[in-house]
């Protein structure tokens, strides 16, 4: 018997105090204004496993205080700012592992992990009505852009980025595959990966047996990349209209049974304009 479970990706803003843009708008970008949008996201889509990034220690306890008055509870593993949290009344977990990426890249200089914020967090779980087990992977890649080569110079460019993406993203599907031979199940890797889907780092993702969500989808696949502009100086109220290619945000499923990905959908509601700049994916998917 498969049961069909909702996992997310959820990078929410690394932002615990309001700005003095903010407040001379009359808004507020505080972690404990922001939390509330946050759980509505989750009260109204109901996911069973969300992972996610750039959740501080603050967002953490302010999302374990929320959990605790909803109707739907989620248990919380911490993970430096990739924490998983799950649905317990629905879900077992039965292994977990941690790890943060190195901060040096090998013939490049400069850091590759600030704040060792770029990390990933890796849980096992079984479904408590079918007893069907499935790993589940969350991360953050390195976000800066390897300079072209006329390129001026800029704080968002660094050399080796491109390369230190692929390090890290190689270095987590080593740690899944442990653990996929271990279990003998499907594995979902989701993210905020800060490259798009034709990047070295995705294509080697794919190389290894992965695939994305949204190829496989057999009901619904967003075209939408899921993102506005949501910083300390301001927000605006619309959002990006990209193409799904250079979406930055992703799910990719290997192991799974032909078909079993339903949907891979954003939310990007109204209300969500002031949260964060990246709206949560996550697909349905029958295990």
């Amino acid at each position: 018997m498969s049961e069909t479970v909702r996992l997310m990706t959820h990078n929410v803003w690394n932002r615990d105090n309001n700005s003095i843009e903010w407040e001379e708008k009359g808004a507020n970008c505080s972690a404990e204004v922001r939390v509330e949008g946050l759980l509505r996201v989750y009260r109204e889509t109901l996911p069973d496993v969300i992972g996610g990034q750039e959740v501080s220690v603050l967002m953490a306890d302010l999302l374990k205080e929320g959990f605790q008055k909803e109707q739907v509870k989620y248990t919380l593993i911490w993970g430096r700012y990739t924490p998983i949290m799950f649905r317990a009344d629905k879900l077992e977990l039965i292994d977990a592992e941690f790890g943060t990426y190195s901060e040096s890249i090998q013939g490049f200089e400069g850091s590759f992990n600030d704040a060792k914020s770029k990390s990933w967090n890796l849980g096992v779980f079984r479904v408590k009505s079918s007893g069907k087990v499935f790993i589940f992977a969350t991360t953050h890649l390195w976000w800066k852009t390897s300079p072209a080569e006329n390129d001026v110079p800029s704080y968002n460019y660094q050399r080796g980025s491109d390369e230190a993406r692929e390090q890290q993203i190689a270095s987590l599907i080593e740690k899944i595959e442990e653990y996929h031979e271990k279990y003998g199940c499907p594995a979902i890797l989701v993210g905020d990966m800060n490259c798009t889907y034709d990047s070295k780092a995705m294509q080697f993702v794919r190389s290894c047996a992965f695939r994305h969500a949204h190829d496989i989808a057999t009901e619904y696949a967003e075209e939408a990349v899921g993102y506005h502009y949501c910083f300390p100086d301001g927000y605006k109220t619309q959002y990006d209209d990209s193409p799904f290619e250079t979406a930055i945000d992703h799910i990719y499923v290997k192991g799974e049974i032909e078909g079993s990905v339903k949907c891979f959908n954003r939310y990007s509601p109204d209300y969500y304009y002031p949260i964060s700049d990246h709206s949560p994916a996550y697909i349905d998917i029958e295990i």
